[in-house]
């Protein structure tokens, strides 16, 4: 594929990676919701909430109204359809869990280089337009894990919204210092970087410290310096 192709069809190709993002996020919904023992209507919901749920956070949150989805019915129609194959296939999905995280991986980077170019567009200023792509690219997420009565999986898993936070940050960098890329440009480096770091994280488990509790016994230290613990 010619790269001159690829510069004269970039819309076309930014909104049909936005439209598989959406699909990707809506199926990892719905087969949330499938192992919730939800209803049909249930994973529906879940995978309109993962699909567009951030976009719309943050359309609402900008002032762009009405909201994308709203103002194309594409993206509520493929979260639905991907809603319905997920329910009568999601027996064999789950046996093929492995490939929908890199996918998934794909959806994120893609989601944050939208999130933070719509933010940049509507004047939005750095902190917000970083926090803008990653509540695009996380936001359905934390939707989903709230309807479900989960702890949102970004506050305690691995490398996801810190990806989209340094994928936010190297928009910035190439749009104050970077004449050379334009939108196109910068779409494609940071949905790649942040996909890298993604897959990654994924291959090497890499993690965020996590807090612990401080065991009894601890706390009986700290309380009591100079004391022997009591015998249990």
């Amino acid at each position: 594929m010619r790269l001159s192709f690829l510069i004269a069809h970039k819309d076309e190709i930014i909104l049909a990676l936005d439209l598989f993002g959406t699909a990707i996020f809506a199926i990892t919904g719905a087969l949330r919701g499938f192992r919730r023992h939800l209803d049909f209507l249930g994973v529906c919901v879940l995978a309109c909430a993962v699909g567009i749920g951030g976009g719309m956070m943050r359309d609402a949150l900008i002032g762009a109204t009405p909201v994308a989805a709203f103002q194309d019915g594409r993206y509520l129609i493929i979260c639905v359809v991907m809603a319905v194959g997920a329910f009568f296939v999601a027996p064999r999905l789950s046996v093929r869990w492995n490939v929908i995280p890199v996918l998934d991986a794909v959806g994120l980077g893609v989601f944050t280089a939208i999130g933070c170019e719509k933010a940049a567009l509507y004047g939005c200023g750095n902190a917000a337009t970083v926090l803008c792509g990653v509540m695009t690219a996380v936001g359905g997420g934390v939707i989903r894990d709230v309807l479900v009565m989960r702890i949102p999986a970004v506050l305690r898993s691995d490398f996801y919204a810190t990806a989209a936070a340094l994928g936010g940050g190297l928009f910035l960098i190439l749009l104050y210092y970077a004449s050379w890329a334009d939108y196109f440009g910068r779409f494609l480096l940071v949905s790649g970087t942040v996909l890298l770091i993604r897959l990654v994280a994924m291959r090497f488990k890499f993690h965020l410290p996590a807090s612990h509790a401080v065991p009894n016994r601890q706390r009986w230290h700290f309380r009591h310096p100079r004391r022997r613990l009591p015998k249990e």
